[in-house]
């Protein structure tokens, strides 16, 4: 006899979208990494870039080290576990992440599938660099948010560092783990990939059609010409940029991750003036071009390749790493009009800017000193933009090194709430 569903003793149906990880066991980091794998490492690089206060990561990673993150859970878009700390009673600590939208799985599984040697990677619990560079499933700095149920107001609070470390354990024996938070489950995606492989290779072996007779083109035009007749209208453009060549790994060619880069970006900009007849990037000044470059790149700063990409485009623009990142959180937060944000104070005319400091002091946020376009505490600012928006930027308290934060907006107030997470 079947026991009916939903009866006492049935067996419970498989959530593929929800695991959960028994207490990781201390060990010892000889190189002082928590991580052995390059995508675990990146996902460690994330917190640690957009971290404020370097104490806090080293007190989260002897937390770690020593074993006070209990079972982890795992779901889309969130990784959620108790993090014991000071006090007898355990924290509840989280790290939020994005999840990739239908595009960006449709990327990854099209990518994945073209390449049976990726799907092959992926069965075996490894992740080639290739499925990073084109869907961007590593996060990069600013996208994980941390919150913890601890008084510390330290972004992260050492309870959410150390759930961060243990995390990047995880994604070293699994990177399934990685799919899962980013809000695809295994099983999930693995009848994908067969479904669509399977697709592939039937395709390959019908047979293909006899070629069809080929005239030049010039022929056919002259004698249209000829015949007083008119051109055939142009065809339809498609619908988005078409896909570059697979570059194979040489030693003696160029690095395939920058051809892939570049072939992508003149994709990509030739389907945009072929759809609209403008060049998105005519107008832009080499360094904002290096910036927008480096900002559209998926999991940019990340990875020994895209840390070289930095590398490389800040030594042709006699500009640091460091600058190109600020510059590139910037273009994040708003495009061309937040890197001139970034760059360029003025003294914007009385309205906007003389209601914002009473409408902050209404809202209970603390006093900020006006200066030209900008309104600042120890460790807040905002920036008024040509644009009449307010963007956001936060700094450590005492020092004048100011990253942009949060999204921009009309209202100062929203602004700055945006900007704390509040």
């Amino acid at each position: 006899m079947t026991t009916p569903r939903g009866a006492r003793g049935a067996v419970p149906r498989h959530d593929d979208r929800r695991r959960s990880f028994p207490q990781v066991a201390p060990r010892e980091a000889p190189d002082g990494r928590f991580a052995a794998t390059w995508w675990g490492n990146a996902w460690v690089e994330a917190l640690e870039d957009a971290a404020l206060d370097p104490a806090r990561l080293a007190r989260g990673k002897a937390y770690a080290g020593r074993g006070h993150v209990d079972a982890i859970t795992v779901t889309p878009g969130r990784v959620v576990a108790y993090v014991h700390g000071s006090r007898p009673r355990p924290y509840r600590t989280e790290i939020r992440m994005r999840t990739l939208g239908d595009d960006g799985w449709e990327r990854f599984l099209d990518e994945t599938t073209a390449r049976p040697d990726h799907i092959a990677a992926l069965l075996d619990k490894d992740v080639p660099h290739a499925l990073e560079a084109v869907t961007g499933l590593l996060p990069a700095p600013g996208d994980l948010v941390p919150d913890c149920s601890c008084p510390d107001d330290g972004y992260p609070c050492k309870h959410a560092a150390a759930l961060c470390y243990q995390a990047a354990r995880l994604l070293d024996e699994d990177p399934f783990v990685l799919f899962l938070m980013r809000g695809r489950g295994e099983q999930e995606l693995l009848a994908e990939l067969t479904r669509r492989n399977a697709a592939l290779s039937a395709a390959e072996t019908t047979a293909a059609a006899p070629p069809m007779p080929t005239v030049p083109a010039r022929a056919v035009f002259e004698a249209a010409e000829r015949a007083g007749l008119s051109l055939p209208p142009p065809l339809s453009p498609p619908d988005r940029p078409g896909r570059p060549a697979v570059f194979p790994p040489d030693p003696d060619a160029p690095d395939p991750l920058a051809l892939d880069l570049l072939a992508s970006e003149a994709a990509a900009r030739a389907h945009v003036f072929l759809t609209t007849g403008h060049d998105p990037v005519a107008a832009l000044t080499p360094w904002q071009d290096a910036v927008r470059l480096a900002a559209a790149h998926p999991g940019s700063g990340l990875t020994a390749s895209t840390r070289a990409l930095y590398r490389d485009l800040a030594y042709a623009l006699d500009r640091t790493p460091t600058d190109l990142a600020r510059a590139v959180a910037a273009w994040r937060q708003g495009g061309a009009a937040g890197l001139a944000v970034l760059e360029e104070p003025w003294d914007p005319p009385a309205g906007p800017f003389d209601r914002a400091r009473p409408a902050l002091i209404a809202a209970d946020f603390p006093a900020f000193r006006p200066w030209r376009n900008r309104l600042s505490t120890e460790s807040l600012q905002l920036r008024l933009g040509r644009d009449g928006l307010w963007y956001g930027y936060e700094s450590d308290a005492g020092r004048e090194d100011w990253w942009p934060r949060g999204a921009p907006d009309h209202d100062p107030v929203g602004a700055l709430t945006d900007l704390l997470g509040r």
